[in-house]
């Protein structure tokens, strides 16, 4: 019989492309992946690697091998799911992948929520940007993942993943406090066209989007400061040496600290959760994205 963790390993290393990045995924060293992938080997009876230069390729074969064993898999996230509806109680691991805003906004009244309705629930929570996320989610890493979608860009499909929106925030322009407030928000992004601008660093969606927003409007911002915390963001804005966008969400329902003023067309970010398909009706899943529900609601009882 095939070791399930030895066809993990060869469905993540479909996925990933090398042994390094199996082993740094699995939390292996990659002479144990490579090992545990030659005793795989053994095991089929014929060659499922061949090297390429200074990597690995599948063979035909390892291709066949692969396309099974992501259907044993999920076979067995499915019984996995059928176990836990049978029980009266929600229990079980949820791991969680989320981004900053959510982490400081949702996370906190979700996980009390859930500690008092279901206290044998456990959920582990990682900080990673979306695109990680989506990958871990897809490669098992991750249970459930959180990720923003801004307004005209689109993240890529996985099939194998659903997709349920979470709620939606307004995004604004941020000046330190005091700022003497524009004639309409056109008038108010283009008068920042020479001031220092603090946008999260470049290869990000939020930092693309907000680029093609000041070139619509005319200037390029001059990106002073390059930063993903958006704490850093606020503190920089609010001492009055930089001027940026800001989410709703990063306000977490409370008072803005800093100046804010809608910019051209209401833009609104979407935030969506992510979990494979064959888990998603998972009762801990279920419960998790029921407490992030509730959570938005609240801090943003007015989103369509």
């Amino acid at each position: 019989m095939l070791d399930i963790n030895r066809l993990r390993m060869l469905v993540e290393l479909s996925r990933r492309g090398t042994l390094s990045a199996v082993a740094d995924a699995l939390s292996y060293s990659k002479a144990s992946v490579s090992q545990q992938l030659s005793a795989l080997e053994r095991d089929v009876g014929v060659p499922l690697l061949r090297r390429v230069g200074r990597g690995v390729q599948l063979t035909p074969q390892g291709a066949v091998l692969v396309e099974q064993a992501i259907g044993i898999l999920d076979q067995l996230e499915h019984a996995e799911v059928a176990v836990a509806e049978s029980l009266t109680e929600v229990t079980g691991t949820v791991h969680i992948a989320v981004f900053q805003t959510a982490a400081h906004a949702l996370l906190p009244p979700a996980l009390l929520a859930l500690q008092q309705q279901h206290p044998s629930l456990r959920v582990d929570v990682a900080e990673c940007d979306p695109e990680t996320s989506l990958d871990g989610v897809a490669s098992r890493d991750f249970d459930l993942m959180l990720a923003e979608q801004y307004p005209g860009r689109t993240r890529p499909i996985n099939a194998d993943l659903d997709r349920v929106v979470l709620t939606h925030d307004a995004i604004t322009l941020a000046r330190r406090p005091g700022s003497t407030p524009a004639s309409d928000a056109a008038a108010a992004l283009w008068a920042t066209r020479d001031e220092p601008w603090v946008l999260e660093p470049a290869g990000t969606a939020s930092r693309a989007w907000a680029e093609q927003l000041c070139r619509t409007a005319g200037f390029e911002p001059d990106v002073h400061f390059e930063v993903a915390d958006l704490t850093t963001h606020i503190r920089l804005i609010r001492a009055g040496l930089a001027v940026g966008l800001l989410p709703e969400l990063v306000w977490a329902g409370d008072d803005p600290t800093v100046a804010v003023t809608p910019l051209p067309g209401a833009p609104r970010r979407e935030v969506f959760s992510s979990a494979r398909r064959v888990s998603a009706a998972s009762p801990a899943i279920r419960a998790v994205r029921q407490a992030l529900a509730e959570a938005a609601a609240v801090i943003l009882p007015d989103d369509a």
